[in-house]
């Protein structure tokens, strides 16, 4: 492993603080785009592997981790963060790398700003859902928001603890809360459906697919349709589910590695 600093950044949209974890280094610039029920610390294993060569930022995205809440979650809301972000650090052009949403966020950014993106990762991100049903995170909608005591958040939570149980936050009345809103999570999945596909292929930079042979939610036969009508675009599977870089984190940043040493 290499060794990093990262710093926690913030600026602040609208009177609303994006708070944000720059791995540091002096290498070529990478966003990061967590999905939803993460954050931006998700990707520091990433971070790692790529230094000294990449210099990892990597925001909590809006209403997740340190983030504020936000009155909406559109995709254009995604989007226009992401430039801010970009331009309070004074970066021209970067490579956009994302998982599950926040991987429709990066190809959505390199469709709408292609100036500003010169590679796409796009890790798990779907380009075409017409399901109207419930969203798929409706479960959440049954966790507090928050509770006097960490114990009693992780047991309200149940078999999500182990996955939340190092990202709850206290707050400032002495209680602890979620690293997201529940609500605010099913608007914001929601927000993500429909047919993508002009965006996903309205760029023509170099990006990487990353496709988990087990997914519960992109098929297996879909995610290689995902590659093939976009040219320039290269596949990796692993045998692994939907979280893809927390399910195989080495698999996951040889593939990302490899793809970036071709840019």
């Amino acid at each position: 492993m290499n060794s990093i600093t990262p710093v926690r950044g913030e600026i602040v949209i609208d009177e609303r603080h994006l708070s944000y974890r720059d791995f540091g280094g002096t290498g070529r610039p990478l966003l990061a785009l967590h999905g939803h029920l993460y954050e931006g610390e998700t990707w520091g294993a990433l971070a790692e592997a790529l230094a000294p060569d990449w210099r990892v930022i990597a925001p909590d995205q809006r209403g997740h981790g340190d983030s504020d809440r936000a009155s909406s979650y559109t995709r254009d809301d995604y989007v226009a963060d992401a430039i801010a972000l970009l331009d309070h650090l004074g970066l021209d052009q970067v490579v956009a790398l994302g998982h599950s949403g926040g991987g429709i966020t990066a190809y959505q950014l390199a469709a709408r700003h292609p100036e500003r993106v010169s590679a796409i990762v796009n890790v798990e991100g779907p380009v075409c859902d017409l399901d109207d049903g419930p969203s798929a995170l409706s479960f959440v909608l049954s966790m507090p928001y928050t509770a006097p005591s960490k114990e009693e958040l992780l047991a309200s939570i149940g078999p999500l603890a182990p996955m939340l149980g190092d990202k709850l936050r206290a707050t400032a009345d002495g209680g602890w809360r979620l690293p997201f809103h529940p609500q605010d999570t099913v608007d914001s999945e929601s927000a993500t459906r429909g047919d993508h596909w002009a965006d996903w292929t309205a760029s023509t930079c170099p990006a990487l697919f990353v496709l988990g042979r087990n997914s519960q939610v992109i098929p297996l036969d879909e995610g290689r349709e995902i590659v093939a009508k976009r040219p320039n675009t290269h596949l990796a599977e692993l045998d692994t589910d939907h979280f893809v870089h927390t399910a195989d984190p080495e698999g996951f940043a040889l593939a990302v590695k490899g793809f970036l040493a071709t840019l």
